[in-house]
């Protein structure tokens, strides 16, 4: 038994699998639609919430993760039109969790293995580069002016 919510396509595909018949199929996704109980749009806001809050994605992996979904185009687009436009900062943010794990490892070395990992998140990789090469700056008090 599953306990997320699905797509229509997913939903579509799911009954398919237990041979449901297409007719039969076609009638519960529009009733299940109607009442609510399948609704693409609250899931892909409920998608871009969990991308940006709980796994600090970029705006494209969430857009990826959307598609995979099955959830249709016009509802990606409205989706992501309501997602603010702060992924550097949102990249910055991870960069900074991960930098501490790289704090044995030279700089240059660091600084790739972060922006690899900043990019698998969905990001550019002019933020990614930004983000990595601010909190390895950061973490390792390159630059600025140090006492002693």
């Amino acid at each position: 038994m599953r306990h997320s919510a699905l797509s229509a396509r997913e939903a579509r595909a799911f009954l398919l699998q237990r041979d449901f018949d297409v007719s039969i199929i076609d009638v519960l996704i529009d009733r299940f639609t109607s009442r609510g109980w399948i609704d693409d749009a609250a899931l892909a806001e409920q998608l871009v919430y969990i991308g940006t809050s709980r796994k600090s994605q970029g705006r494209k992996a969430i857009a990826l993760t959307l598609g995979q979904r099955g959830i249709p185009r016009e509802i990606v687009d409205a989706a992501l039109v309501s997602l603010p436009d702060d992924d550097a900062e949102r990249a910055l943010e991870y960069a900074r969790t991960k930098a501490y794990g790289l704090r044995d490892v030279d700089f240059d070395t660091a600084l790739r293995r972060l922006m690899a990992q900043i990019g698998r998140r969905g990001y550019s990789g002019s933020i990614a580069s930004t983000a990595a090469r601010t909190a390895l700056t950061e973490q390792r008090g390159i630059g600025g002016v140090r006492f002693r």
